[in-house]
């Protein structure tokens, strides 16, 4: 399974457009680049874009709630758009607004 994300900065909104398949070994890679830019960057917002994810486990889930918690330690907010079907199914799971 592979995975990538992509940034895009707008003032202080920071987009990570997340791509490809997040399981366990997938994630770890995109929390450290998501993180990475999130200290270099300091946005009040963070929005996570899973529009180019076709498939997640309960990693994708860790990796939400992790970032929001990063973000909530610095004043900033993580709203998440672009969900498929399954990976809403996720999120409502969690109880996490998508």
């Amino acid at each position: 399974m592979t995975a990538d994300v992509e940034f895009m900065v707008a003032g202080e909104v920071l987009t990570a457009a997340l791509s490809g398949e997040i399981d366990h070994h997938t994630a770890a890679t995109l929390r450290e680049k998501v993180d990475e830019q999130i200290d270099r960057r300091m946005p009040k917002r963070l929005i996570l874009d899973f529009s180019g994810v076709g498939f997640m486990d309960s990693s994708g889930v860790g990796l939400i709630l992790g970032r929001s918690k990063r973000m909530q330690a610095t004043g900033g907010e993580v709203s998440v758009r672009g969900v498929s079907e399954q990976v809403g199914k996720m999120l409502r799971l969690a109880n996490i607004k998508g």
